[in-house]
């Protein structure tokens, strides 16, 4: 087929098919509305599947294997596993991308939406232009656009990234060995999970934190629960309320030195401190679309830019950047293209998921935001220590915590560290989600639990505060 004869007027066109892309896609896709997605990669998936959430989240649990193997009690008789190598995290992250790549691919051509490699931009408010890897130019039109670019590590200018001993998300897990110690500089949710995924299989640790605690939005106790795991029980050194001077690499390794005098010597570092949108090389400033210095694109509630017939969403747009809500802000953004409303107050609520070991997931309010706003809450608390199944699986670190209305026993916020976090949230999440009264604590207290399960921490939390009124 030649250039001239392939389709290039379109519906929507949907630009990048991470989750963000993935979601409008297939929500215009099945009302009817012909779709074209565009993607800069060779193949579809976005920087979650290739870059970010897939392998990252497969090298975890590959280490998260490696641990329970550790602590297993077989081992108590002398027989170790043996050390992971680099080979072996690569070749189970490669498994699981492959894997996701075939079903994204499968997922767009049963709801044939056109995939066209390259990278676009716009020429004006209704057309692209898409150049592939070999230089090829083809244009396209549509009467919407989607954009989901996503983004990318922030890169300071006086970094030398482009020394192999410089790391940053994007490519941590391009190493082709691991190091003996790694400096992790930013301690969000990314520093946070590599640092301590490194750590499991061996590797010291240097966590620099630029904020006075962990993860300063999440409950105070969950912060301090995760600070104290991975200062007291993994080893991790963390450095908090500190700030980079310069960045010092020679032949034994990467030099950090700090404002405050501090000089942190390791083989590897890994910079984890921000990320910007990839709206570079849109176009943008053609349309009257400014990003912020961030990269980032402001939208409204129905995720439209400052040019109605494109919308953006994902990690373009900025918080929560999570993948989760990238899905569901590009199928709400489709169902406003496809339907012209959208009920955006669905992604106002929604988990965090930090894959930390053990694991943290949140959702409402902290107690420290309750507080502030003059809400009588009360706590209900349980243990996994004190759980049959955390004793049986040996997974005793960590806690569920409720918080409630003390008049109207309303679930206020979950907040849960430990093993499975985020799988065990959701089963709150549910709960939380009903109309009054039907999202209160009485349910787990009047529910049966299959026992013994993790599951049974929401009763036992549950009658742990209600027996506090």
């Amino acid at each position: 087929m030649t250039m001239e004869t392939l389709k290039n007027h379109f519906d929507a066109i949907v630009i990048g098919s991470g989750p963000g892309g993935e979601g409008a896609a297939i929500k215009l896709a099945k009302a009817g509305k012909s779709v074209a997605i565009v993607e800069n990669h060779l193949l579809v998936g976005g920087g979650c599947t290739h870059l970010g959430t897939i392998p990252s989240k497969s090298f975890i649990h590959v280490v998260r294997k490696y641990a329970d193997e550790k602590k297993n009690r077989l081992f108590d008789r002398g027989r170790h596993p043996g050390r992971v190598t680099c080979d072996d995290l690569m070749t189970a992250m490669k498994s699981v991308v492959d894997s996701q790549v075939r079903d994204r691919e499968d997922f767009y051509e049963r709801n044939a939406i056109t995939i066209i490699e390259g990278q676009a931009s716009f020429i004006d408010p209704h057309n692209i232009k898409i150049l592939d890897q070999a230089g090829n130019q083809r244009n396209c039109s549509a009467d919407y656009f989607v954009i989901a670019a996503g983004s990318h590590p922030y890169h300071p200018d006086d970094v030398p990234f482009d020394n192999t001993r410089v790391k940053d998300s994007d490519t941590i897990l391009q190493m082709q060995e691991l190091p003996t110690t790694l400096t992790v500089y930013g301690a969000g949710v990314i520093g946070c999970e590599y640092a301590s995924a490194f750590k499991n299989i061996g590797v010291k640790i240097n966590l620099i934190n630029t904020r006075e605690r962990l993860l300063e939005y999440l409950d105070d106790e969950i912060s301090s629960a995760l600070s104290y795991h991975m200062r007291d029980e993994q080893g991790v050194m963390i450095r908090q309320n500190e700030e980079y001077e310069r960045v010092e690499v020679n032949d034994n390794g990467v030099v950090l030195h700090l404002k405050t005098g501090k000089v942190i010597k390791s083989d590897m570092l890994l910079w984890a401190n921000g990320r910007t949108g990839n709206s570079e090389g849109l176009g943008l400033e053609t349309l009257g679309i400014e990003p912020d210095h961030r990269g980032n694109i402001k939208v409204n509630e129905a995720y439209q830019s400052a040019q109605p017939h494109i919308y953006a969403v994902g990690d373009i747009v900025g918080f929560p950047n999570l993948a989760s809500a990238a899905y569901d802000q590009g199928r709400f953004a489709g169902t406003h293209i496809a339907e012209g409303s959208c009920d955006e107050r669905l992604v106002r609520d929604i988990p965090t998921g930090i894959y930390t070991l053990p694991e943290i997931s949140c959702l409402g309010g902290t107690e420290r935001e309750l507080t502030e706003q003059r809400v009588p809450y009360e706590v209900g608390r349980s243990f996994f220590r004190n759980l049959a199944r955390g004793q049986i699986t040996s997974h005793k670190a960590g806690m569920l915590k409720i918080l409630f209305h003390r008049e109207t026993l309303e679930i206020l916020g979950i907040h849960c560290f430990g093993h499975n976090a985020t799988e065990i949230l959701h089963i709150g999440q549910a709960i939380m989600a009903q109309p009054v009264p039907y999202n209160s604590i009485k349910y787990f207290i009047n529910t049966t639990f299959n026992y013994p399960t993790m599951a049974e921490a929401y009763r036992v939390a549950a009658l742990n505060g209600y027996n506090r009124l």
